[in-house]
């Protein structure tokens, strides 16, 4: 133990010439008030000092709260008296204990202030079982500092600074009236010191405080003696250290020797790991954690209450705290600030408010209270007045709040957000309707509604759906907007309205054009065409001879009749083209059809649909709203006079001002009611009303267009210089940070209709790029027509004859019969090709001819044979009846041919009656055996009844 002068250079003295000279391997630095009084500069010095040379310090400095561990601690320091972490979780115990959540930290520039700010703000962040909220840390270098404290909210706060120190703050403080019974000062050890006290000192004041007489130091250097004497007989005992000796002789503080002691740092770890027991039985061993401090510490819990046997006033120990229980904190009675006999709350005092509101959805509603107990109910809100000041006189309250008249219950957004301020604040408060009913705006020179009440200063806060402005703002004071909004347009929808054009709609004009005119003179013209040049088509050289006969009905108007009929898929009679070509391409228009009409009937179900239409306006500034006059007929829109909607549009809309007085409501709900019922076309109001409005429709017939114009907000109006700005205004950033106005919007702002402004727009025409598929497979299928064109002319010309003598009948039979018949038929094909050989018929169509006579007289002898037996089935004899052979009916046409030229043969052949000259033998009335078949006919006959029965199957495979 030494005893330091303030002198720097007799400190540098004492240790480089006397300690180094004598072999020190450890110093032991014991101090306290009493004995050596504050040395706070000169135990800074030598301890940085012995942590410069590397020579490990155990200490017991009263004073070790007065030291910046950054700066003057030594890294190699053990300290045996309770650290300043302990000091500060020992004050935080208390404000546990009472439920003090909330506190200040006070400080001077003592050194060490920054580390016991740190030691506060890690031990609140590690607490999870309390939270605590640090108002304010204030440094206070002159009394004006405090004035922090007096404008905030704390009522607790923690000092730590010297005990002159403390003397001038708490002084300040007095005299800021922030010492009363509602503060609370908890102090640490520096302030107490010896447990002298000061008449500065407020009654109530709490603090820690350890033992640091001369008794106890003297038991201090006794421990720290047996902590070296472990700690070196540990160093000897490790085998690791054998050799190793601790010797610090060549330890100098100039350049003679060495600067630092390298073994310092080994042999202070062994004195870290040092445990000692405990003098007390019920004590903890002396311990030491990483940094050196003591790991288990005692601290009595001082409080300055009044003395018993004279006037003044005593730290008195009231309790202990002990770091190592899990009840660290023992107390008994406090003598509280103020000579109270209750703690005080730790928060502000309640104070009363007086606030106005008016009622506007779903901000502030307005319910009856129950009329039994003239309360309301968990659901309803809170009760507030709707009676004016003069109208609450001489009148019986308990009555008054079971009147509707009076009293009414009020819940809403802003209602749950009072509720919440209340909480936070602890304030009460009165609800008032603001007795003109009107918002506040400026009528003749003077302001009304609820700016007049603030202006006037008869109510203390003005809370409800208030958009901040501009003229508002020059004569009151608004918080920190708690919602954004802006001025909107509701409309309502117009249903059972169908567009007398709307079969036209599915399509643009350009498309409409493009069908009618190129697709379906395209697709007439292609069949017909291909008809007229196909070689098993029309031909305009064929005269039919018979006039009974059925003639072959096709022409340029009734392919018109055929591609109409097709393209809407009508149900009526038509002629159908007989070449291949011409039919592919009927199927190709088809094809065409079907995708057009599922385009066009799908399109068209979204026009056909009652349609919903409104009024879209862009906003404000619409010429039909800005300049009414001009437009014929005139839309009808008003809003609420002497609201902030009325005095912007009075402001730059003039025009639309004076036309939209006589459409005035005096309510958003009679404005909203007046739009659904067609009364007004429009109603302009507050942006976030009219949504809400528009969500709680059950028809979901409301709607807001446009944009939103003067965008603001929604605040919190106080009269001017109000001192509650400022703590409604910290409230509400927190309000906002932790997403509580995000969770009160969501639930208040929400309906049961949505509905989009995108799912109101009728459907857009298509463009004519979107039905282009559709013409390039009609044009695809022209070319692939024209294509098979030209296969028919060289399969006739070229190939036909060639595989008629080689086909066995295969799968062509199954594409086309009629296709089939020239290639399967062998026999058949080799007869015709004689007959054309002998009658010099070239032909091509007269051949194919040639080959259907003969074909139809096979079928009619086949036939003829079958009905031979049917009637014998029955008993009825059949009429003798020569058939002509194939030589007499191929000789007939060959010599009709020979007589009418190569195209006789062509017309002969085309019709039944060519086979005419084939019948021989009488004629007889026919037996009506078989039903209406006349089977005593002629060859003729029967070679017209199978004829028509071949087209008939014809048409069907085709």
């Amino acid at each position: 133990m030494m005893s330091l002068t303030p002198s720097p250079t007799a400190i540098l003295n004492t240790l480089c010439k006397e300690f180094l000279h004598a072999n020190v391997t450890a110093i032991l630095y014991m101090m306290n008030y009493e004995s050596y009084g504050r040395s706070t500069a000169s135990a800074q010095y030598f301890l940085q000092l012995a942590g410069y040379l590397g020579i490990p310090v155990i200490s017991w400095n009263a004073d070790n709260s007065g030291l910046e561990r950054r700066a003057s601690q030594s890294a190699l320091q053990l300290q045996l008296a309770p650290s300043i972490e302990h000091q500060s979780a020992a004050m935080l115990s208390i404000l546990e204990r009472y439920k003090w959540h909330q506190f200040s930290v006070v400080t001077s520039q003592i050194a060490g202030h920054d580390d016991f700010v740190q030691a506060v703000r890690e031990q609140v962040a590690a607490m999870d079982h309390f939270k605590f909220t640090i108002l304010n840390s204030i440094i206070v270098t002159r009394p004006s500092d405090l004035l922090e404290l007096v404008n905030s909210e704390a009522r607790v706060m923690l000092l730590y600074c010297t005990k002159s120190e403390a003397i001038e703050i708490l002084h300040a403080a007095e005299e800021l009236q922030i010492t009363g019974e509602n503060y609370v000062w908890v102090v640490t050890q520096s302030v107490i010191e010896n447990t002298q006290t000061h008449p500065q000192f407020p009654v109530g004041m709490l603090g820690v405080h350890f033992d640091t007489s001369s008794g106890a130091l003297v038991n201090e250097i006794a421990t720290a003696i047996r902590v070296y004497a472990y700690g070196v007989e540990y160093y000897l005992n490790d085998v690791k250290n054998t050799g190793r000796r601790l010797d610090t002789h060549q330890l100098s503080c100039e350049d003679q020797g060495r600067g630092r002691w390298d073994s310092g740092e080994v042999f202070f770890k062994y004195l870290r790991n040092v445990s000692l027991e405990s003098v007390e039985s019920n004590k903890p061993n002396v311990e030491f954690t990483a940094d050196g401090d003591l790991r288990s510490a005692e601290l009595k819990i001082m409080n300055l209450r009044p003395s018993v046997n004279s006037k003044g006033l005593v730290w008195e120990e009231i309790g202990v705290w002990k770091s190592w229980q899990q009840q660290k904190l023992d107390i008994r009675d406090i003598a509280w600030p103020g000579n109270s006999h209750t703690p005080p709350q730790g928060v502000p005092e309640k104070f009363h408010l007086k606030i106005t509101f008016l009622e506007e959805a779903p901000y502030i509603n307005l319910s009856p209270a129950d009329p039994i107990s003239g309360k309301c109910l968990m659901d309803r809100g809170v009760l507030c007045r709707v009676a004016a000041d003069h109208e609450m006189t001489d009148i019986d309250m308990g009555q008054a709040h079971k009147n509707g008249s009076f009293y009414q219950c009020c819940s809403g957004f802003c209602i749950d957000l009072l509720e919440k301020f209340a909480e936070e604040l602890g304030f009460t408060y009165e609800l008032v309707r603001v007795e003109d009913g009107k918002w506040g705006t400026l009528e003749n020179g003077k302001w009304n509604g609820l700016i007049h009440e603030l202006v006037n200063r008869k109510t203390d806060m003005v809370l409800t759906s208030l958009m901040i402005n501009a003229e508002r703002e020059a004569v009151v004071d608004f918080s920190e907007p708690f919602m954004e909004t802006g001025i909107a347009i509701v409309v309502a929808k117009r249903t059972g309205i169908i567009s007398p054009t709307a079969f036209l709609e599915p399509f643009d004009t350009a498309s409409w054009m493009l069908v009618g005119i190129f697709a379906i003179q395209a697709a007439t013209f292609m069949i017909f065409l291909f008809e007229w040049l196909s070689p098993s088509g029309y031909d305009m050289k064929t005269v039919l001879q018979n006039g009974q006969s059925t003639p072959y009905r096709f022409s340029l108007f009734r392919t018109y009749w055929l591609v109409w009929a097709v393209l809407f898929q009508a149900a009526v009679h038509v002629d159908s083209p007989r070449g291949f070509t011409s039919r592919f391409m009927t199927n190709v228009w088809a094809m065409f059809a079907v995708v057009f009409l599922a385009i066009y009937t799908a399109n068209l179900a979204a026009f056909m649909i009652t349609r919903e239409e409104f009024h879209e306006f862009t906003g404000l500034d619409d010429s039909r709203l800005s300049h009414p006059f001009s437009h014929k007929p005139t839309i009808k829109f008003g809003t609420i006079p002497w609201s902030h909607t009325d005095s912007t549009i009075s402001k730059y809309f003039k025009e639309m001002h004076y036309y939209m007085k006589q459409y005035n409501r005096s309510s958003v709900a009679d404005g909203v009611t007046a739009v659904l019922s067609g009364q007004l076309d429009a109603f302009i109001y507050d942006g976030t009303v009219l949504d809400y409005l528009v969500q709680q429709d059950e028809d979901c017939r409301l709607l807001t267009v446009g944009q939103w114009y003067a965008m603001t907000g929604y605040g919190l109006a106080f009269s001017r210089n109000s001192k509650y700005v400022g703590m409604f205004n910290k409230r509400l950033l927190e309000f906002r940070a932790n997403g509580d106005l995000e969770r009160l919007r969501r639930f208040w702002m929400t309906g049961t209709c949505r509905p989009g402004k995108q799912e109101h727009k009728s459907s857009d025409p298509l463009a004519l790029e979107q039905f282009l598929s559709a013409f390039l497979l009609l044009m695809a299928g022209i070319l692939l027509a024209a294509l098979l064109l030209l296969l028919e002319h060289l399969y006739f010309k070229y190939f036909r004859k060639r595989l008629a003598k080689k086909d066995r009948g295969g799968c062509c039979a199954l594409i086309s019969l009629s296709m089939g018949k020239s290639l399967t038929f062998r026999g058949a094909v080799y007869e015709a090709t004689e007959i054309l050989r002998r009658h010099r018929c070239s032909d091509p169509i007269c051949d194919t001819h040639l080959w259907k006579v003969k074909h139809e007289l096979d079928m009619s002898r086949l036939r003829n044979q079958q009905l031979e037996k049917a009637m014998h089935s029955h008993g009825i004899k059949p009429p003798q009846l020569k058939m002509a052979s194939t030589g007499d009916i191929i000789g007939a046409a060959a010599a009709a041919a020979a007589a009418a030229g190569g195209g006789g043969c062509a017309k002969l052949l085309a019709t039944p009656g060519g086979a005419r000259g084939a019948h021989v033998g009488p004629r007889q009335p026919p037996p009506h055996v078989l039903g209406n078949l006349n089977l005593g006919g002629s060859a003729q006959d029967l070679y017209r009844w199978s004829y028509k029965t071949e087209i008939a199957e014809m048409e069907t495979v085709l």
